[in-house]
């Protein structure tokens, strides 16, 4: 299966699992990235087709009906008690397994493309569940820098990078043979030669800003055989001086379940015209926190701290910056 295929099948899958409404077939022309290629509309019903076929083939429930007995078409959608996986008993060598599978990391492009897909749904018109958001959860995530430094590593090109130090908010412009990209303690650092200092170095890449810029001709960078990366970060990475963060949350009535079971209410507060709740939740990594944040919104707001507050605005202009783009 083709990539852009792929990327079709989930946004329609994403589409229908997150509203309760029927979806007819032209409406989910419009809202589903991917259909829109579609030269003519007869291009367009055997695409659809196809991929009706195949989410069946796939075990995955399609159901059909009206939203009312005026509409004169036939519209799509998965209802989630038949979409949901049961209760699951697992013995400990296969719990085991499938803690190993759930370490997959969640790449902010997929997160950022899943969230725009329920805001597009929201914008035109579309009745939105407010729990499809919890239909995929991310274990461990990566970095915008991800991508592009992994592509550097395999093409052996050298990168350069914005990169902020842990005490400072100076950032400066770091040039570097990338030999590997790991995960250390829930963190992606890369590990190279830093041209500047001569010297090898890791960098976290939650501390790169802007984009990574590779150079050069592919396979000039080699890595030493006799470096162990996953060695160089445990002995390089100073341990964090504090194990959490304190943060203050809004969270509507009713809303965030997620962020509710994880926080406690400390006071009331209304935030334009709407009730809610003042949290206080302890984070451990409030970085990553800032996407986990963003994808409830508007239904949680943060208070303090002033950084992750700017950290989840980010995300949110970003999303909003992709969908504009789409337009």
């Amino acid at each position: 299966m083709s990539t852009a295929r792929a990327e079709r099948l989930v946004n329609l899958v994403l589409a229908l699992l997150a509203t309760r409404q029927y979806l007819t077939a032209d409406r989910i022309r419009g809202i589903v990235p991917g259909y829109a290629d579609a030269a003519t509309e007869d291009a367009f019903f055997r695409m659809f087709e196809r991929d009706k076929t195949e989410l069946r083939e796939l075990g995955i429930p399609l159901e059909t009906g009206r939203n009312s007995g005026f509409d004169p078409i036939e519209g799509y959608r998965i209802a989630r008690r038949d979409y949901e996986l049961g209760e699951i008993d697992l013995a400990p060598d296969e719990a085991a397994a499938v803690a190993l599978a759930v370490r997959l990391w969640d790449s902010p492009e997929l997160t950022g493309q899943a969230q725009a897909a329920l805001v597009k749904l929201r914008a035109a018109g579309v009745e939105v569940d407010q729990n499809a958001q919890q239909v995929v959860e991310p274990r461990v995530r990566t970095e915008p820098a991800f991508s592009p430094l992994l592509a550097a590593v395999q093409a052996g090109q050298p990168v350069r990078f914005e990169y902020r130090r842990s005490d400072s908010p100076e950032r400066l412009v770091r040039t570097v043979e990338p030999w590997g990209v790991i995960s250390w303690k829930a963190r992606w650092y890369v590990v190279g030669h830093d041209r500047d200092r001569r010297a090898t170095r890791c960098f976290r890449l939650s501390r790169i800003s802007g984009d990574v810029r590779a150079f050069g001709k592919p396979g000039e960078v080699r890595r030493p055989e006799n470096v162990n990366l996953l060695e160089y970060v445990a002995g390089a990475v100073e341990p964090e001086p504090s194990p959490t963060t304190p943060a203050l949350l809004w969270v509507a009535d009713q809303r965030a379940a997620g962020v509710r079971r994880r926080a406690k209410p400390v006071d009331r507060l209304s935030v334009d015209g709407v009730e809610g709740d003042v949290m206080e939740i302890e984070l451990y990594y409030p970085e990553s926190a800032a996407d986990w944040i963003a994808g409830h919104a508007p239904d949680v707001l943060v208070l303090e701290p002033d950084v992750l507050a700017k950290a989840v605005r980010g995300r949110l202009e970003a999303i909003a910056h992709g969908i504009g783009a789409d337009r």
